[in-house]
């Protein structure tokens, strides 16, 4: 009998340590220059750059954050015509399928307008990245989550692509 007490005891302990330091610790975070919100594993990085993308030069916000060997990211544009979003927000989709080798013929939509999309990253490992493309006025979201197939799991996807909030 001691010794079932004494393994429970044990067995809860461990329990109370993974608890204590999760590998994928969620945290509201506010875009700084962008209206949105939205949940991220860990203590995000922001930066921003210029890009050119339908023949626009832009300046492109990313807010990103890495935990489990998965990368979390929301990019952001504003745009002087909201009429231009569409034809933007398509290229940066066929700039994000050319990063990790991917054609639009590996698509498979989910709910809520998420793709999962297969591909390979520079030295050849094989990822899956879902993405999200939201326009609200003149802004364009892009939602990516990235990483090994066999540790993003449909879990880590629905958590950080619903939480998302333009505002």
């Amino acid at each position: 009998m001691r010794l079932i007490t004494r393994l429970m005891l044990i067995a809860g302990c461990a329990l109370l340590l993974n608890a204590c330091s999760p590998q994928f610790d969620w945290r509201e975070v506010r875009g700084n220059d962008v209206p949105f919100s939205i949940l991220m594993p860990g203590k995000p990085a922001s930066m921003s750059k210029p890009v050119v993308l339908a023949g626009l030069p832009l300046t492109m916000q990313m807010t990103a954050a890495e935990a489990g060997g998965i990368s979390f990211a929301v990019g952001t544009l504003k745009l002087d015509d909201a009429g231009q979003a569409g034809k933007v927000s398509e290229a940066m989709k066929q700039g994000m399928l050319r990063n990790i080798q991917a054609t639009t013929t590996t698509d498979n939509h989910i709910p809520g307008d998420v793709l999962q999309i297969h591909g390979r990253l520079g030295n050849g490992e094989p990822v899956l990245m879902a993405a999200r493309f939201v326009i609200q006025g003149e802004h364009i979201y892009q939602i990516i989550a990235l990483g090994p197939e066999k540790k993003l799991d449909q879990d880590l996807i629905d958590t950080f692509m619903r939480s998302f909030r333009p505002n």
